[in-house]
């Protein structure tokens, strides 16, 4: 019984296999009218009622016994929606027609930024026909330096709005401040919150108000628990359609750019719903890295791989030496190919 339950502050309504929409829909918004927030997990067996926002289980006492419940289940995380308490199945986010979090492992690749049109139309051919699906590409650069190249901007945001018409890719790019969210959105598939706005939670929850897919990027310097906290802003906004990206913490080795947490990955799919991948171009720093730990990425259980690829490294503004080429990225997709048949996954 939910008196059993303690003080928890969140709590999760498990419907009835057999419940119907009618019922759902009525325990919803018996929650709303409680002054509480509802949010619906629907499964292939039942559905899930998480109800967040209140201080005592004993005041959703009486919702245990409503038409359709089944039981009620304390959430013991800090991190709510992304838990696995509230959906215990793993999520699969659309991003135009394509799916990351299932069978399939999604490779995104592309330049770190956009410096020219005909590099990004170069780079966004050669990538689809290595078997990319999704080109990803910086329009708006954030940089250590306030004196190294800052990305195209919104010239760059048209190129890549051209570039996925014509060549049927899906785009990412990084938004950069809560005011550009909507303006980046209506040009790419994905929005990408890079490492150093892990934390910028203005950015989040508007990214969470739009609704827009949502590549989320671990900071160099933050926990599993931090990262999946900075989800629960986008999710507690409405979007549910985010994908965690592993690229890299901050450590005392100097050999990579980054250490790659590949523990991250089995720890993460552990602990939430939601489809996880890794980066190993910014994680090493290193082209000549960026194979084994993409490989190792994959064995480990990522859903997908974020790689810079640029048709000349040596000439790059940004992130060259991270970048692989051409010739380098196709051998990869064909290791891949044959990785992800051993371990179950198909590219």
């Amino acid at each position: 019984m939910i008196a059993t339950l303690g003080d928890a502050k969140d709590m999760i309504i498990v419907m009835h296999s057999t419940a119907s929409p009618q019922q759902i829909e009525s325990v919803v918004e018996r929650v709303n009218t409680m002054g509480y927030r509802p949010h619906v997990s629907q499964g292939e067996e039942t559905t899930i009622i998480g109800v967040i926002g209140h201080s005592s289980p004993e005041q959703l006492a009486p919702l245990e016994f409503l038409p359709g419940v089944d039981h009620m289940v304390q959430v013991t995380k800090p991190y709510k929606l992304g838990s696995r308490d509230f959906r215990p199945m793993d999520s699969l986010v659309p991003v135009d027609g394509i799916t990351f979090g299932g069978e399939t492992v999604v490779v995104i690749a592309g330049p770190c930024s956009i410096e020219s049109e005909e590099q990004l139309w170069e780079t966004a051919t050669e990538v689809k026909a290595a078997g990319a699906t999704v080109l990803r590409a910086g329009a708006f650069k954030p940089r250590t330096s306030p004196y190294s190249f800052q990305g195209l901007g919104n010239a760059g945001l048209e190129m890549l709005d051209r570039v996925r018409k014509e060549l049927g890719l899906a785009v990412v790019t990084e938004v950069l401040t809560p005011d550009h969210v909507d303006l980046v959105a209506e040009h790419v598939d994905m929005l990408q919150i890079g490492a150093r706005n892990m934390q910028n939670f203005s950015l989040l929850q508007e990214v969470g108000r739009s609704g827009h897919p949502a590549l989320l990027k671990r900071g160099m310097s933050a926990t599993v628990e931090e990262l999946l906290m900075s989800a629960e802003y986008i999710l507690a906004n409405g979007n549910d359609k985010i994908i965690l990206c592993e690229r890299g913490i901050r450590t005392f080795e100097s050999a990579t750019r980054f250490t790659l947490d590949i523990s991250a990955v089995p720890v993460l799919k552990q602990l939430t719903h939601l489809p996880v991948i890794v980066d190993p171009s910014h994680a090493t720093g290193k082209w000549m890295f960026v194979p084994a730990v993409a490989k190792a990425g994959i064995a480990a259980g990522a859903d997908g791989l974020i790689v810079e690829v640029h048709p000349r490294p040596a000439e790059a503004l940004s992130d060259g030496p991270q970048s692989l080429r051409f010739d380098r990225f196709r051998t990869l997709m064909s290791d891949l190919q044959r990785l992800a048949a051993a371990v179950g996954r198909r590219l």
